[in-house]
């Protein structure tokens, strides 16, 4: 016995041995961070073991992570930094953000050579403001962000300086181009390098006042990495400057309109720009091969909106200057397509067929995203979160509710705790445990789950055993039966159809819970989901979706089922002499 368990912390040691020699790179919850997220571990890949974290969250939940040393690095802004970050009313030198940084156990280095500017963009046409100060009296619904409305250099600060008296609704940036495009909102937040600002003709307006500083695109990292993973932080620093305004602007059309995934925009990328020492061996190949479909990639990205180019204004570049010298959105795209090898697009597969209905080729789409090489990774996510959760839960919930059955006094207590932490945002309750927790994934994403499991368990344990016969409970008591016995022998299984119904719906709303996990780097089926909102691509919410649906209905098809076989035994017991 000793021995097994000594094998098993020595597994364990092992385990997190190999965590810990492993370079963490985590990115936001939109496309240019996921592209660049990816670009990062393609370089490092070579030199280190790399996992890459996507779309984690706002600014708030990367930042924790990398606080608490779940992540090791990802890309950030120069303004986010400076502003929200580090709370400075006014932008500071990079000496000073440094320094500042550094009590804090981060640094940030290799500013990759693009400014990916905040702007607030309209629909074009020949009556559209050009100027953040036009929209001051105007009768404009915006929809911002939610990162967006409560930032320190975001709505509060842009109102005050332009005088702003609307109300702005949070919007998710993944929908919020479509809610412009159907003029359910009139004003929308977008970052100058998007691809999906030419797509859909939108006008930026220019900060004729000043207000946004620059976003220059940096890496944000924890000191200890570049110590840590010598090799890979000297290949990770060679994509100082390598990057710029068009080139972003072009990846993102290659992930946000073509459809072409983050890890093939990013290795297609390196292959046409080889970094100084980089194993470029199949560089050219690849280069070549990519080379041939660099007119569909015009054509994806320039003349969907080719009707719309002249009312396409120029991209905010964060100068002083920036309405003057801004260069256009469709022609940065259309010069920087040439130079970034592209693939053929996927999105055209999942156009509508002339009837209106479903064309097959979006069907066979949608089928490949969900039964793509991450379907059983994903599967085995979602289910070690669902399982753990709601067996915990159980572990928890059932005491709770025998104590709340026994105990009147404690009863509404107990309950009412249940059902008001029932009620706490999702979101919000990983906001509180990744600091209190000081990690993100699996083990916050475990607590919330169990947390939300709680209700229905406590609740119908409580409920069963006061549906007990009273006379059944006399009778135990006229044969000597302690309370102990009474409980295990007669009450629990009595009350156990009751309790599995609980069961069952605590583990049916878990798997859709779980797939808030996503969010925090805990994985599942809400990865896709995560990655279908930033791209608003509805084929991988979809696929994310319906793995999810249908992994509900057969929990509660096996619960069922195990309902009734307990019900049968039941039955099939009282009838036995």
């Amino acid at each position: 016995m000793v021995r097994r368990w000594l094998a098993v912390l020595a597994l364990l040691w092992a385990g997190a041995a190999v965590a810990a020699d492993t370079l963490h790179i985590g990115s936001k919850r939109f496309a240019e961070s996921y592209i660049l997220g990816e670009m990062l571990k393609q370089v490092a890949a070579p030199h280190a073991q790399v996992e890459h974290l996507q779309g984690l969250g706002n600014t708030a939940i990367v930042l924790a992570a990398l606080q608490a040393g779940r992540i090791d690095v990802y890309p950030e802004y120069v303004g986010t930094i400076d502003l929200e970050i580090l709370k400075h009313a006014q932008p500071t030198s990079m000496e000073q953000i440094r320094k500042e940084l550094a009590v804090m156990g981060l640094g940030v280095a290799v500013p990759l050579g693009f400014n990916n500017t905040y702007a607030l963009a309209v629909r074009g046409g020949t009556d559209a403001p050009r100027k953040l100060s036009e929209l001051a009296g105007r009768d404009l619904k915006f929809g911002l962000s939610h990162e967006f409305i409560g930032r320190v250099d975001g709505w509060q600060g842009l109102a005050q300086r332009y005088g702003l008296a609307q109300r702005p609704e949070g919007l998710d940036h993944g929908i919020a181009y479509e809610a412009l495009k159907r003029k359910q909102v009139d004003v929308i937040d977008v970052y100058s390098t998007e691809a999906r600002i030419a797509q859909y003709g939108l006008r930026v307006l220019e900060d004729d006042r000043s207000y946004f500083p620059r976003y220059d695109a940096v890496l944000l990292y924890r000191l200890d990495a570049a110590k840590r993973f010598p090799a890979a932080w000297k290949a990770i620093g060679q994509l100082e400057g390598c990057i710029s305004e068009q080139d972003m602007i072009a990846m993102n059309a290659a992930a946000e309109i073509n459809g072409v995934s983050f890890d093939r925009v990013a290795r297609d990328w390196l292959a046409a720009h080889p970094l100084p020492g980089a194993d470029v061996a199949n560089a050219p190949a690849a280069a070549a091969a990519a080379a041939t479909e660099r007119a569909s990639m015009r054509t994806a990205v320039v003349s969907a909106e080719s009707k719309r180019a002249a009312s396409v204004p120029a991209v905010v570049s964060g100068e002083s200057e920036r309405a003057a010298s801004a260069p256009a959105v469709v022609s940065a795209v259309s010069e920087s397509a040439a130079s970034l090898p592209a693939v053929a697009s996927e999105r055209d597969a999942s156009a509508s067929s002339p009837d209106g209905g479903v064309a097959p080729a979006a069907r066979a789409s949608l089928l490949a995203k969900i039964f793509d090489q991450n379907l059983w990774r994903l599967t085995r996510q979602h289910l070690t979160l669902v399982l753990l959760a709601v067996a915990l839960a159980c572990v928890i919930g059932v005491p709770l509710g025998v104590l709340a059955a026994a105990l009147p006094r404690l009863r509404q207590f107990v309950l009412g705790l249940t059902g008001v932490l029932q009620t706490i945002p999702s979101l919000a309750l990983l906001a509180l445990l990744i600091p209190l927790l000081g990690t993100i994934g699996t083990v916050p994403a475990l607590v919330a789950l169990v947390v939300y499991a709680l209700l229905p368990i406590v609740r119908n344990t409580c409920t069963g055993l006061l549906q007990v016969s009273p006379g059944l409970m006399l009778a135990a008591k006229a044969l000597g039966l302690r309370p102990a016995q009474r409980l295990i022998h007669i009450e629990l299984p009595l009350a156990l159809p009751v309790i599995l119904a609980g069961v069952k719906t605590a583990a049916v709303l878990s798997v859709g819970t779980a797939t808030i996990a996503a969010f925090i780097g805990a994985g599942g089926y809400g990865e896709r989901i995560t990655i279908g909102l930033a791209l608003n691509d509805n084929d991988m919410l979809l696929a994310g979706a319906i793995p999810a649906a249908i992994l509900a209905l057969l929990t509660q098809g096996l619960f069922e089922l195990l309902e009734r076989t307990v019900i049968n035994r039941q039955r099939l017991s009282v009838k036995s002499p």
